[in-house]
């Protein structure tokens, strides 16, 4: 399969060679490992921004109206959105590129719909490795919109330079977004749909939470803004905070701190999941078939097997 990839088409950002590479690393499929590792040298040019929030906070049109405000700059956009997994096909369930009417004809935009996967922190496991697609393809900017699953959001920051949650006022009294962890994550706050009733109590309360995050002199204070995305209000404003916060992460190291951590944690992402992988043979699998009975009649306990499995090692 990966004989069916040039990597010369991919660096030139051939849109179909780019696409191909993301559906047979989304796949898992025979090679992805090697275009990954052929590419790598040709990404970290892209800068990547994160969108989150919980569902029905306008992500995808804020996602679009950004992506049309960037291009009128002639900046190269990539959009990975991560959509609900079918559960008959294992594939993107809604397909944001229907929702993205606007960019999906523009040849400086390519969207991505990725199916979640059953992964609980709002994005697809290859939502990161898809990015590097796009980032050796040409993109200079990636947009990450999350799955929208409300209470688990937190991957995105371990995905994206900056991190941007989306809010309403019907969801902005700010204790349920800390709780969701939003607050610690968030590099700045936009409540969508700010003209429907409540929205100047939804931004106080967020403002008055984020007075409590620890600081210094020299910490980015998340800001809110209001926006009406389905108008474009508002969307130069979020344009000019991520330029703002991006010079900002420049100047202080953050953004190679950040991307370390990044790197960091991706690699003991991978490890982990090979250990798993050559972890449970047909051997193995079959020991354990064969212990399950006397843990379920209590001859034996499930951290007794446990030890005897790893023990093979």
């Amino acid at each position: 399969m990966a004989a069916l990839i040039s990597v010369e088409h991919l660096l030139r950002g051939d849109r179909r060679t780019v696409a191909r590479a993301i559906s047979l690393i989304e796949n898992g499929s025979s090679g992805a490992d090697e275009i990954l590792s052929a590419i790598y040298p040709h990404t970290g040019k892209a800068y990547r921004i994160g969108i989150t929030g919980p569902p029905g906070a306008g992500k995808s049109t804020l996602t679009n109206k950004l992506a049309q405000w960037y291009r009128k700059q002639n900046i190269r956009i990539g959009i990975i959105a991560v959509d609900p997994t079918s559960p008959f096909t294992g594939g993107a369930l809604l397909g944001d590129r229907v929702r993205m009417t606007d960019v999906e004809l523009d040849s400086g935009v390519f969207i991505r719909s990725m199916a979640s996967r059953g992964s609980l922190g709002g994005l697809s496991k290859k939502t990161r490795e898809a990015a590097d697609v796009l980032d050796a393809g040409g993109m200079d900017i990636i947009l990450l919109e999350t799955v929208g699953v409300g209470q688990s959001e937190l991957d995105i920051a371990g995905a994206a330079d900056t991190t941007v949650v989306v809010l309403v006022p019907e969801s902005g009294d700010g204790i349920q977004a800390m709780k969701a962890g939003l607050m610690e994550i968030a590099d700045f706050f936009v409540l969508n749909k700010a003209d429907r009733p409540g929205a100047d109590q939804a931004v106080m309360s967020i403002k008055m939470i984020l007075g409590f995050r620890p600081h210094d002199a020299i910490s980015w204070m998340p800001d809110v803004l209001k926006t009406v995305a389905t108008e474009g209000k508002g969307i130069q404003e979020i344009g000019d905070l991520i330029a703002r916060h991006r010079l900002h992460l420049q100047q202080t190291g953050s953004l190679m701190i950040r991307r370390r951590k990044r790197m960091k944690d991706r690699i003991e992402e991978i490890v982990q999941d090979q250990l798993k992988i050559e972890f449970w043979s047909a051997e193995r699998s079959q020991q354990l078939l064969r212990e399950i009975d006397a843990v379920m009649n209590f001859q034996r306990t499930p951290y007794q097997v446990a030890k005897e499995l790893l023990n093979t090692l």
